[in-house]
């Protein structure tokens, strides 16, 4: 049976990896769906209700300053003489996450801080005093996302009997906090079961202002994910007012996203997306990082680190850990998820992607190109060449030069590239293929791999360049003798090789990537970007992930038929690389189109229904908001569009963002 995933599109959050807090659009958190705060993978209180005399005040707007403070503005009902509304409410939420601290020594960080807090701003016009009684309605929880993402409950509820209480075990703590401006209105607060209520009794005076506040402070002393070191991420600024609200959104959605891993505290990442991959992700991180480094090299240098010190040294199916490999996910504990007809049962890290490895090899070298220190990357030599050896040795499972997957567990992922749902794998006829599978974009991956992985080795005096060149050329022989199919439209790449080693002929966004890594000549190069640019695949929006002839297409099923903002991002750097700026500019403006109909905030999917049929591109509702390679996507659309981000002046990781809700 499949679960009853939450829907997003309409909610709204503030966000300090691993900290976040989700509300319906109006400020409320309410006992619904992915409602609540949540500490990493725990929600920790799933309503935060609002009243005044007893009703809930009426909500007009809400102004966005960053992805982690948020203003959501009332009207307070009260008898006046005029239908003016004079009382006014606004609720500032902000999210803040932190590290313990248990001595001087830094190298010791063990666990993450957080902190969720409102102040509450009530303002009145009329010229008399206003007396008010304020509620806030809070409920603890202790339900973890993989249970939410299901639909589902926690079955053992929380009953806090003081201002401080765990959630889970005695590593976790919450504690509750509240006040007033000026200390005159102190609050009340009461607990019976789960429900906590919080009560002031305030009078607003005439020109003055009253300012509640409360806050939960959260710590969790086992988390293996902390907040990001260093410095935030800067936002450029360009002319063109439309990007320059995309550039600005996304960064500030970006630091929003900053996270180290325990083990190297020091080395910040970007967790995947909010709610569900509020974690390190290795293919996600790796892909983010990559679009940024026109802006930063620092995150890829995090990046590269953090994964480099879990590299896989042994061999095991359970985990799908293999000599060389880079991981592609990391939880608290194991991560059980109803999946297309199974139950998948991920490890705490966990290693079933086939393509963060050699995409690792690639940020490797272009963060190097783009400035990276040299002293930095030579660092990472011996894990470039435990990457290189695993293409060779493990990532071909049975020696016919592909990467391919197959999961062995019985228990992982059945689709192991970035299209890893169990039904994104299609034959035109919309079957499903059968593993182990070779995709298409892994073997160019394999082949960029292979070639820069060798610059790197002859920069830096190390043996073994031409082997690797030599692997390459032998990569582009094969592959070209095995992918390419054949329709109405004429040749075009096929999606993947199945376990006969057809070639499964969906026609796919997957060709796209193969643009910009050099496995392709001229005239296939100006195939592929044709096939890209019809209207089956371009949607006028994005690039659709499947193809609207093929059998299975659904403009929102998943990855088959939605459009993915990094999908066609990554397809825009393409075709740039390859001498495509006009085809560029076009998916560029499609998906500028995109983020400004969703308050310049590109999301991770949208729908693939026409340009020419919808007025603004229809939500996928369970899509992450934010989330990372579609955030970092808006450097590739600046560079499409002509706005080389060294030209454009230095911005600020946290002035205002223009955007609001009317």
């Amino acid at each position: 049976m499949a679960s009853e995933q939450p829907y997003l599109h309409n909610l709204s959050g503030v966000f300090s990896a691993p900290i976040q807090a989700w509300s319906d659009a109006h400020g409320q958190i309410r006992r619904a769906g992915a409602q609540g705060i949540y500490c990493g993978d725990d929600r920790v209180l799933n309503s935060a209700v609002l009243s005044v005399d007893g009703r809930e005040p009426e909500w007009v707007s809400t102004q966005l300053h960053s992805s982690k403070e948020t203003d959501y503005i009332y009207f307070v009902r009260a008898e006046a003489e005029v239908a003016d509304p004079l009382l006014s409410l606004v609720r500032t939420r902000t999210a803040e996450s932190g590290r313990i601290r248990p001595g001087e020594d830094t190298e010791s960080l063990t666990g993450c801080t957080g902190r969720v807090a409102e102040t509450l701003r009530i303002e009145s016009a009329f010229r008399r005093p206003v007396a008010l009684n304020v509620r806030l309605t809070l409920t603890a929880d202790n339900t973890t996302m993989e249970q939410i993402k299901q639909g589902e409950r926690s079955s053992r509820p929380v009953e806090p009997a003081a201002n401080s209480w765990s959630w889970r075990d005695d590593d976790t703590a919450l504690l509750l906090t509240t006040g007033s401006s000026d200390g005159t209105a102190p609050a009340a607060v009461g607990f019976a079961g789960s429900t906590v209520t919080i009560d002031w009794a305030v009078e607003v005076q005439p020109g003055a202002v009253v300012e509640l506040e409360w806050a939960v402070d959260l710590t969790d002393a086992d988390s293996p994910m902390l907040s990001g070191d260093g410095s935030p991420i800067i936002a450029p600024v360009s002319a063109d007012p439309r990007l320059n609200n995309l550039l600005q959104r996304s960064v500030s959605d970006l630091n929003s996203l900053r996270l180290a891993h325990s083990s190297h505290p020091h080395d910040t990442f970007l967790a995947a997306g909010a709610p569900w991959f509020f974690t390190m992700f290795g293919r996600d991180s790796i892909i983010a990082a990559r679009m940024l480094l026109p802006v930063t090299t620092a995150i890829a240098g995090g990046t590269l680190r953090a994964l480099a010190g879990r590299q896989g040294t042994e061999t095991d199916h359970t985990t799908a850990v293999q000599p060389g490999k880079i991981l592609h996910e990391v939880r608290r504990t194991v991560l059980t998820v109803a999946e297309t007809g199974q139950a998948l049962r991920l490890p705490p890290v966990y290693y079933g992607t086939i393509d963060a490895t050699p995409l690792w090899i690639c940020l490797l070298h272009d963060a190097w190109k783009a400035g990276m220190p040299d002293a930095e990357v030579e660092e990472l030599l011996p894990n470039l060449q435990d990457a290189l050896e695993w293409l060779r040795d493990h990532g071909d499972l049975d020696g016919d030069g592909f990467l391919e997957y197959l999961d062995a567990s019985g228990q992982g992922l059945v689709n192991q590239g970035w299209k890893d749902s169990g039904d994104a794998i299609r034959w035109h006829d919309g079957s499903l293929a059968s593993g182990p599978i070779a995709l298409a974009e892994v073997q160019a991956y394999a082949y960029e791999a292979a070639m820069v992985g060798a610059e790197l080795l002859d920069a830096f005096s190390q043996p073994g360049a031409q082997e690797w060149r030599d692997y390459a050329a032998g990569m582009a022989e094969r592959f070209r003798a095995r992918f390419w199919c054949e329709d109405e439209l004429g040749p075009y790449p096929a999606l993947a090789l199945d376990a006969d080693k057809k070639a499964v002929d969906g026609v796919t966004s997957n060709m796209g990537h193969l643009l910009g890594t050099g496995i392709l000549n001229q005239e296939e190069k100006e195939i592929v970007v044709r096939r890209i640019m019809d209207p089956t695949m371009f949607s006028g929006y994005g690039v659709r992930t499947l193809s609207t002839t093929n059998g299975g297409y659904w403009p929102t099923r998943y990855h088959a038929g939605a459009v993915w903002s990094h999908d066609t991002a990554l397809i825009i750097n393409g075709m740039l690389a390859d001498g495509f700026p006009g085809e560029a500019a076009q998916l560029a403006a499609g998906l500028l189109d995109v983020a400004e109909a969703n308050e310049w905030r590109l999301p991770e999917l949208f729908g693939g229904h026409g340009s020419d049929a919808m007025r603004t591109p229809v939500p996928f509702p369970a899509s992450c908001r934010p989330q990372a390679w579609a955030s970092a996507s808006s450097v590739v659309i600046a560079a499409a569009l002509g706005h080389r981000l060294q030209d454009l002046e230095t911005g600020s990781h946290d002035q205002p963002l223009a955007s609001s809700i009317p």
